[in-house]
């Protein structure tokens, strides 16, 4: 579905500034080139590819998908994205607790995703996304874009790689896109095949 020519040319491997490297993020990383961290796509697609892997097998299995974003500049893509697949996308302000309490949040139960993909792991310049360490409480799986100022510890499948320009997640979207309706017509097809 995707090869390291692709990731290069929507600028996967550039990162942030050094200076705001995570140190966790320091074995993904190739390097650093005028102050900008540089990753190791050779490391990034092998982990992308699991998490395409584990997404088809969520869709196959009739899971539910959720869609996490707070970047304002890729939000209707990523909104558009979730609608295309059948799934659901949540990219407004994440409210505290939501789904540990959700109880008091939607006056009953609900049910929660079966996994998370998280375009932005960072909710702020500086704070976690809240729906990261939500999911680790509650044994979500997760999928998230871990750039080189993310810490990636509670991430299920960390695919290290820039997170903000539009080309990359357009290519994100794509390849998300394509691994859901793969495992959804895998599934389709099983069901006829049993009939």
């Amino acid at each position: 579905m995707v090869t390291l020519h692709d990731l290069f040319d929507a600028r996967v491997h550039f990162g942030h500034k050094s200076g705001c490297r995570n140190e966790y993020m320091t074995n993904y990383l190739f390097g650093s080139r005028l102050e900008v961290d540089v990753f190791d796509l050779d490391q990034t697609l092998p982990l992308l590819h699991d998490a395409l892997n584990f997404m088809a097998h969520i869709a196959y299995r009739k899971g539910v998908i959720l869609f996490l974003s707070r970047n304002l500049q890729n939000m209707h893509l990523i909104e558009q994205t979730a609608k295309e697949c059948g799934e659901y996308s949540h990219c407004r302000k994440w409210q505290e607790n939501l789904f540990t309490n959700s109880v008091r949040h939607y006056r009953s139960e609900i049910r929660i995703p079966d996994l998370c993909v998280i375009f932005n792991t960072k909710d702020t310049t500086v704070e976690q996304h809240q729906v990261v360490s939500e999911s680790a409480k509650l044994c979500i799986p997760t999928i998230g874009i871990v750039d080189s100022d993310c810490d990636p510890r509670l991430i299920t499948f960390p695919v290290p790689g820039n997170d903000d320009t539009p080309a990359t997640v357009q290519l994100y979207c794509r390849l998300f896109k394509q691994a859901i309706l793969k495992g959804k017509a895998a599934r389709a097809k099983a069901e006829k095949q049993k009939k």
